[in-house]
């Protein structure tokens, strides 16, 4: 059986070195490894349970596929598109919505979370996000998808539904299974004892389209002391963004001198900075040059919506006799 990768993105705005380092990354080494067959989709319908106006979304999708693009996704190794340009989507979410109890989504710790970060906009779609989710993975029978922890849960429904579905109409969907990889917990500068998100405010992240002077700025105001004594949360983060972005004996010279207590922590600042400028200079620079140019990347996009259309058409056509309505 093939072995084929779904994974999403939303268009809620830049990405940030915590996007990178913890999905964007292992992307490119999973589509560059010659062992999947991989469709990467900004799931732009997903970003409808937010509060992005038209306008910024229609901009947010052009960035989005830039920055993809950037760190390299390669259109011509991987499937790249947007979700709602493929209508199927929607479409299976409905079928998967009649099979899902509504207590399995319930107990959906991300649906949760989000009715307290927006408790004003709690619609439907936060609810049934799950499901749609699962039917971007299994609309092209995916096989693996590459999560993180947080997202494990989402991974066991999307194997639940199938089976669902496969005993409710007969065996036709794969049980999808987790890639879970050692992936950076990337912190935020100012409040190291919170992941990094740009909810939080722009001086908590560092952004991939960051100019040079912005990042130097963003890291000098980085927190490195502990309220309570004892090992410095922030200083661990900026040894793990040298690690990620440095090289090996620069890291090692610092975190030599972190335990022997002779670490200068605006030299460690400048270091983090110069290694992360350095490493962001080329996608920064293809980033420009791709948002330079809107209808190339629409171009990128449309091939990729008649190539990912081609399975999720068979995929519909097939579930659709399934389910009796062909």
């Amino acid at each position: 059986m093939n072995k084929i990768i779904f994974s999403g993105i939303q268009p809620t705005g830049n990405l940030h070195i915590g996007n990178y380092l913890g999905a964007i990354k292992n992307w490119v080494a999973l589509q560059n490894s010659g062992e999947y067959e991989c469709y990467f989709s900004i799931v732009d319908y997903h970003s409808l349970t937010g509060n992005m106006t038209p306008d910024e979304r229609r901009e947010q999708i052009l960035r989005m596929a830039s920055e993809l693009i950037a760190c390299g996704i390669d259109p011509k190794k991987s499937t790249l598109f947007v979700q709602s340009h493929v209508p199927e989507h929607t479409e299976l979410a409905w079928v998967f919505t009649t099979v899902t109890p509504m207590a399995e989504l319930e107990r959906m710790t991300q649906y949760k979370d989000k009715s307290v970060s927006q408790a004003k906009n709690i619609n439907v779609g936060l609810f049934s996000y799950p499901v749609l989710q699962t039917a971007d993975i299994l609309l092209y029978h995916g096989t693996h998808v590459p999560v993180g922890e947080d997202q494990v849960q989402h991974v066991e429904l999307t194997r639940d539904i199938a089976r669902w579905f496969n005993k409710r109409y007969g065996t036709y969907f794969p049980e999808t299974k987790v890639i879970l990889t050692e992936t950076p917990r990337v912190k935020s500068l100012l409040d190291p004892a919170s992941k990094m998100s740009k909810s939080k405010g722009a001086g908590h992240v560092i952004e991939l389209a960051d100019e040079p002077d912005v990042i130097a700025k963003k890291l000098k105001k980085a927190v490195t002391a502990s309220e309570g004594g004892g090992e410095s949360p922030g200083v661990e983060n900026l040894l793990l963004l040298l690690k990620e972005f440095g090289d090996a004996t620069t890291y090692q010279v610092f975190l030599t001198e972190e335990n022997n207590g002779s670490i200068r922590y605006g030299d460690l600042k400048d270091a983090v900075g110069k290694a992360i400028i350095t490493s962001l200079a080329p996608i920064r620079a293809c980033r420009a040059e791709l948002l330079a140019k809107p209808k190339e990347i629409e171009k990128i996009m449309e091939d990729g919506r008649k190539r990912a259309s081609v399975v999720a058409g068979k995929t519909m056509e097939d579930v659709r006799k399934l389910i009796g309505v062909r």
